[in-house]
C-alpha cells in the first residue's frame, strides 16, 4: 500500500505537527543560468572567466589577492548595462569566500567586501534572495576576525543589501545570521556595539510574518521564530556566548509576575510595565513552539567554562526568569526545569561566592519587602521581622523550587552511575554546597540524603579500584558529616521500619534496606557525641519495638514462609542494633556518683512499672514524632524519653526478646544476636536499672535444663555470657549462679565431643571465662565435670567406662593448656561480639583449678583394661600435650602427703597411705602405657623446691631444683624407707604401697626387654580373628588383637640387616639417641655388591590383606593409632618383599587420607552437622594417624631401595669423574650401561615402584597443605564456612598443614627430582583446568619446605630439563624416570615462573649452577631449540635480580651473563629460523587481545584467518614457550639491566629487529603476521636508547607498505597509532615527505587502452594510500600537531579535488580526500580551519547532489559511490562535531532552526537545506523499505531527548547519552556494498537524508557531549578498509 505523501518528523515532547510542503528540489549552489546568445554577454562572461583563472595560477602573496580582486571587479564592471546576472556565480562566490580567509590582511578583506557590494548591486534584491545560499556562507564569519576597518563596510553591506531581502529567503539562514552578528556584541564598549545591536533587531523585524501584532515597542507576536533561532545559536555557539548574553540582557522579556503578597503593590505595575495579558504574550513569544530551548539556552550558559558568563546568566535568571515564573512552573516540561536546576546547582562546584550568592537569590525568591535588606544566615533566635522574612523565603523555595531541584539532584546522582570518581562525587559536592544555605539545604538534604548514601554503596560494587571508591567516599563523607544527626538517625529508622514493618516490599527489597543501614554504620561517621548518647539508644529501642511488633503479627499470620523470611530480616535488623549499641558509651545513661541516681534531664522520668506497661505502638509514636516532626533536633525539642527510661526500656525489650528466643528454642544465631544486645546493655546501663531478672533466669533454666534435644552452640555460648554478665554486674546471687553452672557445664561437655571439633576452642575459652567470674576458689565447675565423667560408669565384675568422657576430657585438657587469653585474635569475632571483660584466668597457668579431679578420674581407667576408657586414655597419653603439667599435678598432690616428709621410721594410722598408694599406682599405670618420650620429659623438666606450700627439700633432701624423674625416685624411696609396721591392720595397705612403689621404681630405673619365642606360629589364626573383628561392634577389641598378633609375629623376627638411612627417617632418633644429619643422605652410600643373607621367614600372605582391610575399615577409626603402630612394627618383616606390598599400601593410605580430608573439609562448612553422619573419632586425629603410617611405609621402602641401588652401583674410574656441571657428556654417552642388566632392570622396577608411591604421597600432601592457603581447597568455601567455629578451623587447618608440610619435606629430601616433578605436574594440571590460584599455591609451597631451597631445587630442575632434551648428557643417577607426563617446555616455563618468584638474595646460592647450565646448554643448543626462548627469559630474570644485589664480583658476573644472553639470543635465531613465519602467523591470529572480539572488521579477505581468534585466560606452557615475540617484548625493557653496556644493548636490539620485526613486517602475509606482542615489542625497542635508526626504519617500511591498511583495527588503535605518533613526533618531515609523493591530476598523455587504464589505476592506488597515510598520521598525533603543515595539506586536497574521471590520478581519490578532511575536523581546532570552509561547502554540495544525477553524467562519473558515502559521512561528522565556523554554513545542508521539527504552514516556507530537498526528491518516506531504519534512528534520538540528555546542565551526562554521527553504530548501518548505486541509496542514503535535520536538532536539544572516541573509531574503520582501495590490473 502507498504511504501518505507527507513526512511527519519525530520531535521532542510537546512538539507540534508539521504540514507537508510539496516542492521540487532546487540545487541552488550547483545551478547556472543558461548561457545567453548575446555576444555582449559572452564577452562579459569570458572576461570574468579569465579573471577567475588567475586565482589558480597567480596567487603567491597577499598583494596578489588584491590584484585578483581588482581584475575580477573590472571584469564584472565590463557588463552590459542591462545585464543583471553574474557569470559563473558559484565560482565567483567561492573565490570571494576564499579571499575572506582570516589569515589574510584586512586590506584583502576590504577589497573582497567591495566586490561583494558590487555583485549584490548588480543582481539586486531578487537575485540576492535567490542566491543567498551562494553568498552568505562566505560573509558569515567576517565579524569573528574582522579588524575595525573591516567591520564598518561589513555592517554597511548587511544593512544595504540584506535587510530588504525576502523573509522567506532569510528564514532558513536565520541561525547563521545570528551567529554571524554575535561576535560584534562581545565588547559593549566598542564603536560598533550599538550598530550591531540595532542590526540584530532589524533582522528580527525583517523576518516577522506579515500579520504580526505589536506587543511592546521591541517585541512583536511574530518574533517567536527569531527567539528560537537565537536560543539555538546560544546553545551551540560556545565561542559566541558572550555576545548572546549581552543581547539577552537588553532584549529578553522579563518573564516574572507578582507574587500573592505583592499583589496590591503590583496591581498597577508589572515587571514589564504592562498588564498581565502582555506578560503572558511575551512568555508565549519566547517559548513557542518549543519552550525547552529557552531553558536549554540558560542551562548551556550556566555550564559554560567562563565564570563571567555563568555569572551573567545567573543575573538573567534573577531578573528575567524568576523561579516562580509561569514559564518555568507551567509551560516548561518537568524534565526541562530539572535540567535548568541541575545546571544552576552545578555552578556551586566552582566554590565561588559571587555565583553562589546569585543562585541563593534566585532559589529563595525576591525580598518580601524592600525595607528588609538583611540576610540571616542562621535560624537561631531571629527577630520577628527576620522570622517573617525567613519564613517567606523558605516557603517560596519550598513552593516553587524544592521538588524540581530535588528531582534534579536525584537525577544527577542516578546518571553519574558509571562515570569516573570525580564525576561520581560531583553531586555530593553540589549537595554539600547547597547546605551552605540552611533554607535550601534543610529542605533538600532530607530528600537526597538516602539516595546519596545508596549511590556510594552501589559505586563500591562497580568501582574499578579501591582508590576510586575512597575518593568518592571521601566526598560523600564530607556531605554526610554536614547532615544533622537527627536526620541521619531518622532516615536509618525509616529504613528499618520499611524493612521490618508492614508493607508490600519483597524480602530482597527489605534486606537491601537493612544492608544500606549497615553500610552507613560501616563507612560513615556515626559516632558524634549527640549521635551515640541520644540517637543511637533511641534508634535501638525503636528497632527492638519494631521487631517485637512484627513477631506478634507473624504469630497471628501463622505462615511458615512468612515466619522464615521474618526471622532472617529480624536477625539482620538486630545485628544492626547490636552494632549500634557498641557505639553507645556508658555516659549515655548517666548516674550521679553522690546519690547513685540519674541526674535530672530535660525530659521527666517515668516510673518503671508504668513504662513497662506502655504498648510498643505508643513508644514508636513518640519516637516517630521526635524524628519526623522535629527531625530529631534536640535544640528544638527534648528527647521523647529520659535517659533512665531509655535504659530501662532497652533492658526490658531486650530481655523479652531473649526470653522468647530461649523459650522457643530458636536457632543459635538468632539467640546469639539477641543475647549480644542484652549483654551490651548490661555492660552500659546502670546497675539499678529495672528489668525482670527473674523471668530471664527462668528462661535460662528452662533452656539449659531441657534434655530433649541438644541446644546449638551459639545458644549455649550466649546463655553462658548472659550468666557471667548477670553475675559480674551483681544482678544475681552466688546461689543462683551455682544453680546454672551444672546445666551449663553439661551442655559444654557435649560440645567437647571428640567427633565434633567444630567448637572445641570456643567452648574451652567460655568455660574459663565462667571460672573467672565465679572466682578461683569455687570448684563447682570441676565438680560438674567429675559428675559428667562418672555419669555412665558401671562398677562391679562387668565394669563399664565408656570412652566418650575420656575423649572429651582430652579435648578440654589440650585446649586448656594452650589457652592464653592475650593471644586470642581480634579478628575472630563470634556472633556474640567482643565484649570488654576483665582479664580472665588462663587455662595454661591455672589448669589445676578445673582439671585436677577429672584428670585422676581419667587416669583411673588405666587400672582396668576391660573398659573402653582405658584405650582412650592410653591413646591420649601417646599424643599428650603438656606432659610436664600432668606430672606437676602429681608432684603437688604427693607433696601434700605428710608421711613422705622427714625421716620417718614407721607408719602410723594417721598417715594417708591410701592416697599415696593411689598416686603411685596411677603413676605406674602411666609409665606402663605411656610412650618412651615421657622419659625424656621426666629427665629434662625440673621442680623448684619453693614452688609448693611445703618445701620439697624434706622429700628430696636438697634445696636445689630436681627433675621430675628424680623427685618420683625420692618419693618411691620414701615409701619403701619405712620397714616397720607397728599396727597389723596397716599391713595390707603398706604391702600394696611397697609393691606399687617398687614397680614404679623398676619402671624408672630400667628399660624393659621382651623375650622372643619362634616355635608357636600363632600368627595365622590371630590374623584371621583380627580380620573378623573389623566387622564387630566393639572396635577396641582390635587393639588387643593387634597386640597379640604383633607378639606372635615378633616371635618370627630376627636381627634386621643394617640399611642406609633414608632422609625420611633421618629425623627420628636412633637407638643411641643421636640425630642423623639429613644432608648426609643426599649422597648415595656405596655398599658391597653382595646381597645380605636372609635370616627371617616371610610373613603370612594374609597379613597384608588384613592390614589393608584394617586401614580402610570405618570400624578401625577409634583405634587407628594402634593399627598404624602395628603396621610400622610389621614393616621390617617385609624387608625383602617391600616393593611388592608398597603400592597397595600407599594406595590404600592415600585413598583413606583423601576421604578423611574431604570429610574434615565438609565438617567446617556451614550446616555441616546436618549433612555429616556422626563418627566416634574426629577426622583430624584420623588424618594424622594415616599420614604417620604413610610416612613409615615410604621411609621403609626408600631405605630398601637405597640399599638395593648401593649394592648394584658401579664404582666409577678416576678418568670418568665429572668434568663440567653435568659431567663429561661424551663419557656419559659411552658409559657402560650393559653391566649387570638383570640387576639394573630389577632395581629400575623397584625404583619405579617407590617413585609412584612418592608421587601419590606428594599429591595428597599438597592437597592437604593447600587447605586454607587459596581457593583451591580451603578458602574457596570461606563464604560457606561456619563463622562460629573460626578459631577451631584455624587451629585444625594449621595442624593439618604443618603435618603435611613435614611429610613433604621428607619426601623432597629423599627424592628431590621426582617430588619436584610431581609438584610441577600439579602446577601443569592447574593451568589446564584454568585455576590460577592453584598454580600460584605451588610457588607458595616450595619456599615453605626446608628441603626445597633454591640451591637444591634449581639443579633438580636442570636435571629434569636435560632428562627430556638430552638425557645422554646426564649421569644416570641424575636422570629423571619420566614417570610424570611433562614436556620440556612445561619444566622450562616452571623454571621461569619459579625463578621470578625467588627473592633477589637467592641469586647468591644458585648463580654458579645457572651459569654452568646455560654455558653447557649453549655447547649443543639444538636439543633445546623448543625451550630456548623461555631459557632466554630465565636468563633475563637472573639479570634483573642480580641488578638488585651486590654479592660477588658484579662486573665479572654482569659480563658473563651478557655473553650468555647474547649467545642465547643468537642460538634462538639460529635453531629456529624457519619457524618464524608460521609462529608469527599463528600468533597474530590466535593471540589477538580480548578487546579485538568486541569490534573486529570482518572483511572478506580476513574472515577465514580471524575466525579462530580466541584469547585464553591462562596461556599453557607450550603456548608460552612458542610465543617468542611475547617473551622478547617482556625482556626488551630490561635489556639495560641485563646487558649494561650500550653496545651490547644495541647488538641485541639490532638482532631482534633483523630476525623478528623485519621478517614479520616483510612477510607475504603482512599485516596478518603482526600480533599484539609484535607491536608491543616494537614499542619497547623504540624506547631503548641509541636505537632510533633501526625501529624507525621498521615502522617506515610497514607504514609505506600498501598492505598496511589491511591491519586489524583494534591493533591499529591500541598499538599502531602510538607508534606512529612517536615516529612522527621525532621527525617533523614525515608529513611533507608524504605530501610530496602526491602528484596533481593531469590529463596530458592520456590515451586509451589497457596500458592507460593500468597507469591510471596505479596512480589512483598510490594517491589513495598516501591520503590514507596522511589521515592516519593526523589521527595518531595530538590535537593541532599539523597546524604548520595545514596549508600544504589544503593545497594538495584542492589539487586532487580538481581530478576528473579521466585524469591521472582520477576522481576515485575523492573518498580519501574526504577522510583526510574528517581527520582534520577531529584533530584540529576550529580556529585553524577557516580557509577550508569555502572549498568544503562547494565540494560537499556537489558530491551529495550527485546522488540524483543521471547515470553516466559528468557528475555521476566524478563522484563514485564510495565518494558519495564518504561525503555523507563528512557532512554527518560536521553536523555532530559542529565546529564554530561550520555552524554558519550548516543551514545549507540541514535545517538548523526550529523548522526542522515544527514546520510552518504550507506555502509560507520552503526549506533550502540540501538533505531535505534530496530526501523529497528521492521520496524516502514513500519507500516502504525505509520505515524500519528511520524509526530506529528517531527512537534513539527521541530517547536521548526524553532521557534528559542532560549533559549541558549537569556538566556531563555521565557517559549515558553521547552525541554520535547518524551513520554508523547506533544509527543507520553503513555496512553496504559499494557496487550498486540503487542499493546504496535505498539502504543508506534515503534514511540518512530523511533523518539528518531532525537528528541534528535533537542532538542539539539533548545537549549531550560528543562521542569523540566513537567518531575516531568510525574514521579508522573506513581508513583500514581495503575494499575501497583500487586494485591494479
Amino acid at each position: 500500500m502507498a504511504l501518505e505523501p507527507s513526512r511527519r518528523s519525530i520531535s521532542p515532547e510537546s512538539s507540534g505537527r508539521e504540514s507537508p510542503v510539496p516542492r521540487q528540489w532546487r540545487n541552488q549552489l550547483g545551478s547556472e543560468e543558461a548561457p545567453a546568445k548575446d555576444k555582449h554577454y559572452r564577452k562579459y562572461a569570458s572576461g570574468v572567466d579569465r579573471a577567475l583563472s588567475l586565482f589558480d595560477t597567480a596567487l603567491q602573496e597577499w598583494a596578489d589577492y588584491i590584484s585578483f580582486l581588482n581584475r575580477l571587479l573590472k571584469a564584472l564592471q565590463a557588463r552590459h548595462s542591462g545585464t543583471t546576472t553574474i557569470p559563473a556565480k558559484a565560482t565567483v562566490a567561492k573565490r570571494l569566500a576564499q579571499c575572506l580567509n582570516p589569515s589574510l590582511p584586512s586590506g584583502v578583506h576590504q577589497k573582497a567586501l567591495e566586490v561583494y557590494n558590487y555583485v549584490f548591486t548588480v543582481i539586486g534584491k531578487e537575485g540576492l534572495s535567490r542566491d543567498l545560499p551562494l553568498y552568505l556562507p562566505g560573509l558569515a564569519s567576517v565579524l569573528s576576525f574582522a579588524s575595525l576597518s573591516v567591520r564598518t563596510p561589513f555592517l554597511d553591506l548587511l544593512e544595504r543589501h540584506f535587510l530588504e531581502l525576502n523573509p522567506r529567503s532569510l528564514r532558513p539562514a536565520m541561525k547563521s545570521i545570528v551567529l554571524a552578528l554575535l561576535p560584534g556584541l562581545e565588547e559593549e564598549t566598542s564603536e560598533d556595539f550599538e550598530r550591531t545591536l540595532r542590526l540584530m533587531e532589524r533582522f528580527k523585524t525583517t523576518i516577522r510574518p506579515a500579520g504580526s501584532s505589536e506587543i511592546t515597542s521591541v517585541h512583536s507576536s511574530g518574533d517567536d521564530f527569531f527567539w528560537q533561532c537565537f536560543f539555538l545559536a546560544a546553545i551551540t555557539g560556545h565561542s559566541r556566548r558572550t555576545g548572546a548574553l549581552a543581547y539577552l540582557v537588553r532584549y529578553l522579556p522579563k518573564l516574572g509576575h507578582a507574587l500573592p503578597h505583592e499583589a496590591q503593590k503590583a496591581a498597577k505595575d508589572t515587571p514589564n510595565g504592562v498588564d498581565a495579558d502582555v506578560s503572558a504574550k511575551l512568555a508565549q513569544l519566547v517559548t513557542s513552539p518549543e519552550p525547552g530551548l529557552l531553558l536549554r539556552c540558560f542551562a548551556a550558559g550556566l555550564a559554560d567554562e567562563q565564570l563571567l558568563i555563568q555569572r551573567g546568566f545567573l543575573d538573567l535568571l534573577v531578573t528575567h526568569l524568576p523561579l516562580h515564573s509561569r514559564v518555568l512552573q507551567t509551560r516548561a516540561k518537568t524534565g526541562d526545569l530539572e535540567l535548568l536546576l541541575r545546571a544552576a546547582a552545578g555552578v556551586t562546584s566552582r566554590r565561588d561566592m559571587s555565583l553562589n550568592r546569585r543562585l541563593w537569590t534566585w532559589l529563595l525568591g525576591p525580598d518580601p519587602t524592600a525595607s528588609v535588606e538583611m540576610e540571616v544566615e542562621s535560624p537561631n533566635s531571629p527577630s520577628l521581622q527576620g522570622q517573617g522574612f525567613l519564613a517567606s523565603r523558605t516557603s517560596y523555595f519550598e513552593e516553587f523550587g524544592l521538588q524540581p531541584l530535588t528531582r534534579a539532584l536525584l537525577g544527577m546522582i542516578k546518571t553519574s552511575g558509571d562515570s569516573n570518581p570525580s564525576e561520581r562525587a560531583r553531586p555530593y559536592r553540589v549537595c554539600l554546597s547547597l547546605m551552605d544555605r540552611w533554607e535550601i539545604g534543610g529542605l533538600v538534604v532530607p530528600e537526597v540524603f538516602l539516595p546519596v548514601v545508596d549511590s556510594v554503596r552501589q559505586f563500591k560494587a562497580r568501582a574499578a579500584s579501591r582508590t576510586d571508591f575512597s575518593e568518592v567516599l571521601r566526598s560523600a563523607s564530607v556531605f554526610f558529616d554536614g547532615v544533622e544527626s537527627g536526620l541521619i538517625y531518622g532516615d536509618m529508622l525509616s529504613l528499618v521500619a520499611q524493612a521490618v514493618g508492614p508493607g508490600l516490599l519483597s524480602p530482597d527489597e527489605r534486606s537491601d534496606k537493612l544492608d544500606l543501614v549497615q553500610f552507613m554504620l560501616t563507612h560513615f561517621n556515626v559516632k558524634e557525641e549527640e549521635m551515640v548518647t541520644i540517637h543511637a539508644p533511641l534508634t535501638v529501642l525503636s528497632m527492638l519495638c519494631m521487631v517485637e511488633e512484627a513477631k506478634e503479627k507473624e504469630k497471628a499470620a501463622k505462615s511458615l514462609a512468612i515466619a522464615t523470611v521474618g526471622a532472617r530480616l529480624h536477625a539482620q535488623a538486630l545485628s544492626i542494633a547490636a552494632n549500634l549499641l557498641e557505639l553507645v558509651p556508658e555516659r549515655a545513661f548517666p548516674i550521679d556518683p553522690k546519690t547513685g541516681k540519674p541526674p535530672p534531664g530535660p525530659t521527666p522520668a517515668v516510673e518503671p512499672k508504668i513504662l513497662a506497661a506502655t504498648p510498643n505502638v505508643e513508644l514508636l509514636k513518640k519516637i516517630k514524632a521526635f524524628y519526623v516532626t522535629h527531625q530529631g533536633n534536640i535544640d528544638a525539642t527534648s528527647p521523647p524519653f529520659a535517659a533512665q527510661n531509655v535504659a530501662e526500656l532497652l533492658l526490658q525489650k531486650a530481655c523479652n526478646l531473649v526470653c522468647d528466643s530461649l523459650s522457643k528454642r530458636e536457632s543459635g544465631p538468632a539467640v546469639g544476636v539477641k543475647s549480644r544486645i542484652l549483654i551490651l546493655l548490661l555492660t552500659k546501663t546502670p546497675r539499678n536499672s529495672f528489668f525482670d531478672v527473674m523471668r530471664l533466669l527462668d528462661s535460662l533454666h528452662e533452656c539449659l535444663s531441657s534434655s530433649r534435644t541438644p541446644i546449638p552452640f551459639t545458644t549455649w555460648s550466649s546463655a553462658l555470657l548472659l550468666c557471667t554478665e548477670l553475675y559480674s554486674s551483681r544482678r544475681i546471687s552466688d546461689v543462683e549462679i551455682s544453680d546454672l553452672i551444672t546445666p551449663l557445664v553439661r551442655h559444654a561437655w557435649s560440645f567437647l565431643s571428640a567427633s565434633e571439633p567444630k567448637h572445641h576452642v570456643e567452648t574451652v575459652r567460655s568455660l574459663w571465662q565462667l571460672q573467672t567470674v565465679v572466682s578461683p576458689f569455687d570448684r563447682d565447675i570441676e565438680a560438674a565435670i567429675c559428675a559428667l565423667m562418672l555419669e555412665k560408669d558401671t562398677a562391679g565384675t562387668f565394669a563399664l567406662r565408656p570412652a566418650d568422657p575420656g575423649r572429651s576430657f582430652a579435648v578440654l585438657w589440650s585446649h586448656s593448656l594452650q589457652d592464653h587469653p592475650g593471644s586470642e585474635r581480634r579478628g575472630s569475632k563470634t556472633l556474640n561480639g567482643d565484649l570488654k571483660a576483665p582479664t580472665r584466668l588462663a587455662g595454661a597457668n591455672d589448669y589445676g583449678l578445673m582439671l585436677t579431679r577429672p584428670l585422676f578420674l581419667m587416669l583411673d581407667a588405666l587400672s582396668d583394661e576391660r573398659t573402653q576408657l582405658f584405650m582412650t586414655v592410653k591413646t591420649w597419653l601417646n599424643s599428650l600435650v603438656g606432659v610436664d603439667k600432668l606430672f606437676w599435678i602429681f608432684a603437688a598432690e604427693l607433696a601434700d602427703l605428710d608421711f613422705l616428709r622427714g625421716q620417718k621410721a614407721e607408719f602410723t594410722g594417721s598417715d594417708d597411705l591410701d592416697m599415696g598408694l593411689y598416686y603411685l599406682r596411677t603413676l605406674s599405670n602411666i609409665f606402663r602405657w605411656a610412650p618412651d618420650n615421657i622419659w625424656a620429659v621426666l629427665a629434662k623438666k625440673t621442680l623448684s623446691s619453693n614452688s609448693f606450700h611445703e618445701p620439697l627439700s624434706e622429700i628430696t633432701g636438697t634445696e636445689n631444683d630436681v627433675t621430675f624423674q628424680e623427685f618420683f625416685l625420692h618419693v618411691c624411696l620414701r615409701c619403701i624407707a619405712c620397714d616397720k609396721i607397728p599396727d597389723p591392720s596397716l599391713e595390707g595397705r603398706v604391702t600394696q604401697l611397697y609393691r606399687s612403689a617398687l614397680t614404679l621404681l623398676h619402671q624408672i630405673l630400667l628399660n624393659p626387654y621382651a623375650q622372643s619365642l619362634s616355635q608357636l606360629h600363632l600368627e595365622t589364626p590371630l590374623i584371621e580373628k583380627l580380620m573378623q573383628s573389623l566387622s564387630g561392634p566393639d572396635p577396641y577389641v582390635q587393639v588387643l588383637l593387634l597386640d597379640v598378633v604383633f607378639a606372635s609375629l615378633k616371635l618370627r623376627e630376627s636381627l634386621p640387616v643394617e640399611l642406609p638411612i633414608s632422609p625420611i627417617t633421618s629425623e627420628k632418633r636412633t637407638a643411641t639417641g643421636t640425630m642423623v644429619d639429613p644432608k648426609s643422605s643426599l649422597t648415595r652410600i656405596s655398599l658391597t655388591g653382595e646381597r645380605p643373607p636372609i635370616t627371617q621367614l616371610p610373613p603370612p600372605p594374609t597379613l597384608i590383606k588384613c592390614i589393608l582391610a584394617g586401614l580402610s575399615s570405618p570400624s578401625s577409626r577409634p583405634v587407628l593409632d594402634s593399627w598404624i603402630g602395628f603396621l610400622t612394627e610389621c614393616l621390617p618383616l617385609y624387608s625383602d618383599t617391600i616393593f611388592q606390598v608398597l603400592i597397595p599400601l600407599v594406595e590404600t593410605l592415600c585413598k583413606e587420607v583423601g576421604n578423611t580430608f574431604s570429610s574434615l573439609q565438609r565438617l567446617f562448612r556451614d550446616n555441616a552437622a546436618a549433612e555429616q553422619p556422626q563418627s566416634a573419632v574426629g577426622p583430624e586425629t584420623t588424618l594424622i594417624s594415616l599420614l604417620n603410617g604413610l610416612e613409615h611405609v615410604l621411609a621403609r621402602g626408600h631405605d630398601r631401595l637405597l640399599a638395593e641401588e648401593a649394592r648394584v652401583q658401579v664404582v666409577k674410574n678416576p678418568d670418568q669423574q665429572s668434568q663440567g656441571f653435568f659431567g663429561n657428556m661424551v663419557s656419559g654417552v659411552f658409559s657402560s650401561d650393559g653391566q649387570q642388566p638383570a640387576s639394573r632392570s630389577a632395581t629400575a622396577n623397584d625404583r619405579l615402584t617407590v617413585l609412584l608411591a612418592f608421587q601419590d604421597a606428594v599429591r595428597i600432601c599438597f592437597t592437604i597443605w593447600s587447605w586454607g592457603q587459596g581457593s583451591g581447597s580451603g578458602t574457596g568455601n570461606d563464604e560457606k564456612q561456619d563463622p562460629s567455629s573460626a578459631a577451631s578451623f584455624n587451629y585444625t587447618s594449621l595442624r593439618m598443614r604443618n603435618r603435611a608440610r613435614r611429610l613433604l619435606e621428607h619426601l623432597f629430601a629423599a627424592e628431590t627430582l621426582e617430588s619436584l616433578e610431581t609438584v610441577i605436574g600439579i602446577w601443569r594440571r592447574s593451568l589446564s583446568d584454568n585455576k590460577p590460584d592453584a598454580h600460584q599455591e605451588v610457588f607458595n609451597l616450595l619456599p615453605a619446605l626446608d628441603g626445597s631451597r633454591p640451591k637444591h631445587t634449581i639443579p633438580a630442575l636442570f636435571n629434569s630439563i636435560y632428562s627430556r632434551t638430552n638425557p645422554a648428557a646426564l649421569d644416570p643417577s641424575r636422570r629423571s624416570t619420566l614417570t610424570i607426563e611433562l614436556q620440556d617446555t612445561d619444566v622450562v616455563i616452571f623454571l621461569v615462573d619459579y625463578a621470578r618468584s625467588l627473592e633477589d638474595d637467592a641469586m647468591d646460592e644458585i648463580w654458579q649452577d645457572c651459569m654452568a647450565f646455560l654455558k653447557d646448554l649453549l655447547g649443543n643448543p639444538f636439543p633445546h631449540r623448543q625451550t630456548l626462548p623461555s631459557l632466554l627469559e630465565f636468563a633475563a630474570i637472573l639479570g634483573e635480580k642480580v641488578d638488585n644485589t651486590n654479592f660477588g664480583e658484579q662486573r665479572k658476573m654482569r659480563r658473563e651473563l651478557a655473553d650468555v644472553f647474547l649467545r642465547l639470543l643468537t642460538a634462538i635465531f639460529t635453531t629456529r629460523p624457519t619457524s618464524f613465519a608460521s609462529d608469527t602467523t599463528t600468533t597474530a591470529t590466535s593471540a589477538t587481545s580480548a578487546a579485538t572480539s568486541t569490534i573486529i572488521e570482518k572483511r572478506p579477505s580476513q574472515t577465514v584467518s580471524r575466525k579462530s581468534s580466541s584469547s585464553a585466560v591462562v596461556k599453557l606452557p607450550a603456548d608460552r614457550a612458542d610465543d617468542v615475540v611475547g617473551i622478547l617484548s617482556g625482556i626488551v625493557p630490561n635489556l639495560p639491566k641485563i646487558l649494561v653496556e650500550s653496545d651490547r644493548i644495541l647488538t641485541a636490539a639490532t638482532a631482534i629487529s633483523a630476525n623478528v620485526i623485519g621478517p614479520t613486517l616483510r612477510s607475504k602475509s603482512f599485516p596478518d603476521t603482526v600480533s599484539k606482542n609484535t607491536l608491543v615489542l616494537l614499542q619497547e625497542l623504540s624506547r631503548l636508547p641509541n636505537n632510533q635508526k633501526q625501529w624507525k626504519k621498521d615502522i617506515a617500511d610497514a607504514f609505506n607498505d600498501g598492505r598496511f591498511f589491511g591491519s586489524n583495527i583494534c591493533l591499529v588503535k591500541t598499538d599502531w597509532l602510538p607508534l606512529l605518533k612517536q615516529w612522527t613526533v621525532t621527525d617533523k618531515e614525515r608529513m611533507p615527505e608524504i605530501l610530496g609523493r602526491i602528484t596533481p591530476p593531469t590529463t596530458a598523455g592520456i590515451v586509451f587502452g589497457v596500458g592507460a587504464t593500468s597507469a591510471r589505476l596505479e596512480a589512483d592506488r598510490k594517491t589513495q594510500l598516501n591520503l590514507r597515510r596522511i589521515a592516519t598520521l593526523i589521527v595518531a598525533c595530538g590535537n593541532d600537531s599539523f597546524v604548520g603543515d595545514l596549508t600544504a595539506i589544503m593545497d594538495k586536497l584542492v589539487e586532487l579535488l580538481g581530478a576528473t574521471s579521466t585524469s591521472s590520478p582520477s576522481s576515485t581519490t575523492r573518498a580519501e580526500v574526504y577522510m583526510v578532511v574528517r581527520a582534520l575536523v577531529l584533530k584540529t581546532s576550529a580556529v585553524h580551519l577557516g580557509a577550508l570552509w569555502p572549498v568544503i561547502n562547494t565540494e560537499l554540495h556537489a558530491a551529495v547532489s550527485s546522488v540524483v544525477s543521471p547515470d553516466h553524467s559528468a557528475s555521476s562519473d566524478t563522484y563514485s559511490n564510495a565518494a558519495v558515502m564518504q561525503a555523507c559521512k563528512l557532512l554527518d561528522l560536521l553536523v555532530a562535531v559542529a565546529p564554530d565556523d561550520f555552524q554558519l554554513h550548516e543551514w545549507l545542508f540541514v535545517t538548523d532552526t526550529i523548522d526542522a521539527v515544527y514546520r510552518p504552514p504550507l506555502g509560507s516556507y520552503q526549506p533550502v537545506a540540501l538533505v531535505d530537498e534530496l530526501s523529497e526528491e528521492l521520496g524516502s518516506v514513500m519507500m516502504m523499505g525505509n520505515i524500519q531504519p528511520t524509526e530506529n534512528v528517531t527512537t534513539t534520538t527521541t530517547t536521548a531527548v526524553a532521557g534528559g540528555g542532560g549533559g549541558g546542565g549537569g556538566g556531563g551526562s555521565g557517559g549515558l547519552n553521547l552525541r554520535r554521527p547518524l551513520l554508523g553504530p547506533g544509527g543507520i548501518s553503513d555496512e553496504v556494498g559499494m557496487e550498486r548505486k540503487d542499493e546504496l541509496v535505498a539502504k543508506v542514503l534515503r534514511p540518512f537524508f530523511a533523518q539528518l535535520s531532525i537528528y541534528a536538532f535533537e542532538s542539539t536539544y539533548s545537549m549531550a557531549p560528543l562521542d569523540w572516541e566513537g567518531c575516531i573509531q568510525g574514521l579508522l574503520r573506513d581508513l583500514f578498509d581495503e575494499r575501497s582501495v583500487v586494485r591494479a590490473l
